[in-house]
């Protein structure tokens, strides 16, 4: 896989994940995306590690809100982050 291609992917499920997070909360994931864009290929492990991170965190204050159906687009945006981490080797499985 080339630079760009992991770039551009990590990009747009970063971008699923922000779309899928409340506004507020969506911030960070939008942050970590323009970092993405902007670092070398090196950074993206870490990147993809602080992404599942942020997930997490999104995913709880679903929960913590009661809202099951934004727990639902938010935790299938994370699952879909995850696996292309592994796919993409930048993630142990």
């Amino acid at each position: 896989m080339t630079q760009q291609y992991l770039i551009g992917e990590l990009s747009v499920r970063l971008e699923r994940l922000q779309a899928a997070a409340s506004a507020t909360a969506g911030q960070g994931v939008a942050q970590l995306r323009d970092e993405v864009e902007a670092r070398p290929l090196t950074w993206l492990a870490s990147a993809t590690v602080r992404a599942l991170a942020l997930a997490d965190a999104l995913c709880w204050e679903c929960v913590d809100q009661g809202d099951a159906a934004a727990f639902a687009r938010v935790a299938s945006a994370a699952a879909e982050l995850h696996q292309f981490a592994v796919d993409a080797r930048l993630l142990a499985e």
